[in-house]
């Protein structure tokens, strides 16, 4: 077994982007929880606003980067709060589609403030913005290429 290197400047670059992360989902969920959700309940709702009448479990799971059966419980516990339901679509009869009831929607509309994210982000200008953005890319797409899970990116950046 390899020992810990505190040269492995690769190793100490995953860690602290794994932290950054991190501590900015800890500043979302401490931002979304006034309104009885986690993070991960607002992303979900960001998703399925954005994929309108598209919105299924499986694209869900696509867009979140999360295994079916986790978007399932997710899902799950939204609708037992009243803030998504799922119905048969109707040419499908084994596709389910997923649509934000009137409290989700309101909902929706309060998350997409993002104070936090705006007030963190803000320490970036403009030209630090995009290289992150191109770096980030990068690193996500030789994950995927690594993971074997090339595709299409459901969203535009």
């Amino acid at each position: 077994m390899k020992e810990f290197d505190p040269t492995d400047e690769d190793y100490n670059l995953w860690l602290f982007l794994a932290q950054v992360r991190a501590v900015m989902f800890k500043a979302r969920q401490k931002e979304v929880s006034r309104y009885g959700i986690t993070a991960g309940q607002a992303s979900a709702l960001f998703v399925i606003n954005a994929l309108g009448d598209r919105a299924t479990p499986a694209e869900i799971s696509r867009w979140l980067f999360l295994k079916s059966h986790s978007v399932s419980a997710l899902l799950n516990r939204m609708e037992k709060q009243g803030l998504v339901k799922r119905a048969k679509d109707l040419p499908k009869k084994n596709l389910v589609r997923v649509a934000l009831t009137e409290e989700g929607r309101e909902l929706y509309g309060n998350c997409t403030k993002r104070e936090s994210m705006h007030k963190i982000m803000a320490s970036l200008d403009s030209n630090l913005r995009q290289q992150l953005m191109g770096c980030l890319e990068k690193l996500r797409d030789a994950t995927l290429k690594y993971l074997e899970e090339e595709r299409e990116m459901p969203f535009p950046y």
